[in-house]
């Protein structure tokens, strides 16, 4: 790739990041925030790189005003000793600029209702012992501390309890009810996991919508083993706005 087109990818590429983790929340759609800090340092050094790399091919003329740029040779422009064109750019790697291009003018959607349709839940973490539940009432609860409590708190004190939980809504055609739907980043949406609570007495809203539920828990199985199922009657259904960091099993948001 000749010099000059280096330069721009470099400079685009640090643009993308720092439009998407400086400037913009697009980075949370793809990690966590956690790792914003490194997006943007990386960004940075691929300015620094591409306006380096474009200073080191000024070259100073001479008296007389001739350019000493000794940087393409016969066989450069020419093709080499064994016929090998070296002056034009290899097709391949005009695909560099697409994912330059895409943070700066098109970022892919946000991970939602379709992937967390089409994957089992998050497996729930294996815990003995159990806080007694605050008087509050409702309890506010991550939708991953429900679905403990109902599968392994042995106490059982979530039976009957009202809580309050927020996520959005994941469709269950041909099903009765639908998920509130959480998806969680351990790094980045490559690892990305689903924790989902089915939800029961309300119809639900489109998919991707935020809302927090407040309900009970949904009878079936054992309550405080793995056939209890984590379900809600809900009693409320309220739309929320979603969060800007939306990739945590967090706290509801009122």
């Amino acid at each position: 790739m000749k010099r000059p087109l280096q330069v721009t990818l470099l400079v685009l590429s640090g643009l993308g990041l720092l439009h998407a983790s400086l400037f913009t929340d697009l980075s949370l759609r793809f990690v966590k925030e956690g790792m914003r800090p490194m997006l943007v340092a990386s960004g940075v050094l691929l300015l620094v790189l591409g306006v380096a790399e474009a200073w080191s091919h000024q070259k100073p003329a001479d008296e007389d005003g001739h350019d000493h740029d000794h940087g393409d040779t016969d066989a450069d422009r020419h093709g080499d000793a064994h016929g090998h064109d070296h002056s034009t750019v290899p097709r391949i790697a005009w695909l560099l600029f697409l994912p330059a291009l895409s943070l700066l003018f098109y970022a892919p959607p946000a991970l939602g209702a379709y992937t967390a349709a089409r994957e089992a839940p998050k497996a729930v973490t294996e815990q003995r012992y159990f806080d007694p539940l605050p008087a509050t009432s409702p309890v506010p609860l991550t939708l991953t501390q429900f679905t403990s409590r109902v599968q392994q708190d042995h106490k059982r004190d979530i039976g009957g309890r009202s809580v309050r939980m927020t996520g959005f809504v994941t469709p269950d055609k041909g099903a009765d009810g639908w998920y509130l739907t959480r998806i969680i980043f351990t790094c980045c949406a490559a690892d990305a996991q689903s924790v989902k609570v089915r939800i029961h007495g309300a119809a639900a809203l489109p998919a991707n919508t935020w809302v927090t539920v407040t309900g009970t828990w949904h009878p079936g199985g054992k309550l405080g083993t793995s056939s209890a199922p984590a379900a809600l009657d809900a009693r409320t259904v309220k739309k929320v706005a979603k969060p800007v960091n939306a990739y945590t099993d967090a706290l509801p948001l009122f």
